[in-house]
């Protein structure tokens, strides 16, 4: 019989990238929610099934890294960056329920621009984190950062036009805070990408 000292090593790479692909689905799905009338019951519960897919693995790397004893980089900066991955499947899950229970109809000119910078934001955190297995080649890892950055900034300028246009459009105050709520969720998703580019930026310096 084997007996363990050590705690087990476990591959964080396959996880971060597993969380990727999820935020990756969530973008398209967001994507394919603004070419229609209206959320309907399928893509709810294609969305709550991700957010649901992320949560565990969120809960499965954390849990893990109380186990294992080596770690590719720093514990605190495994867990800011699975958390903030989450988030990242979060706000867009929460994207979709408001745009349910506020009735509002998805197919709207504005979100779905957000949309489109949202997936290329997501597809460059993808490219960062994948990176990560391969720190030596920086050069991939920080042009998918700068680029997340610059799409952040496209977001506030974005979230800024859309809202003065909505305040001067809509005349019912209602349908103004439901749509506005929206659309800062929407440029939010942007931030949170970035707080993940910020993280990896980390990683990379400490492993300078």
């Amino acid at each position: 019989m084997k007996f363990r000292f050590l705690p087990e090593e476990f591959n964080f790479f396959n996880l971060f990238d597993k969380q990727a692909e999820l935020a990756l689905e969530a973008s398209s799905l967001v994507r394919e929610l603004v070419q229609q009338e209206k959320v309907d019951a399928a893509i709810l519960t294609r969305m709550q099934e991700i957010e649901h897919r992320g949560d565990e693995l969120t809960h499965g790397i954390i849990e893990r890294l109380n186990k294992t004893f080596i770690t590719p980089f720093d514990r605190e900066d495994i867990h800011k960056l699975a958390t903030t991955l989450d988030d990242v499947v979060d706000v867009m899950n929460t994207i979709v329920n408001r745009l349910r229970i506020y009735k509002l109809g998805s197919a709207d000119k504005s979100l779905a621009e957000f949309a489109a910078v949202i997936d290329d934001s997501v597809r460059n955190v993808a490219t960062a984190v994948k990176g990560l297995r391969k720190l030596k080649d920086t050069k991939s890892i920080m042009d998918a950062c700068v680029e997340i950055n610059r799409l952040e900034n496209v977001g506030d300028a974005m979230r800024d036009r859309v809202l003065a246009d909505l305040f001067e459009r809509e005349a019912n105050p209602i349908c103004v805070i439901k749509w506005k709520e929206i659309y800062q969720d929407a440029e939010t998703v942007l931030d949170v990408c970035e707080d993940v580019a910020n993280v990896v930026e980390t990683i990379m310096v400490k492993q300078a």
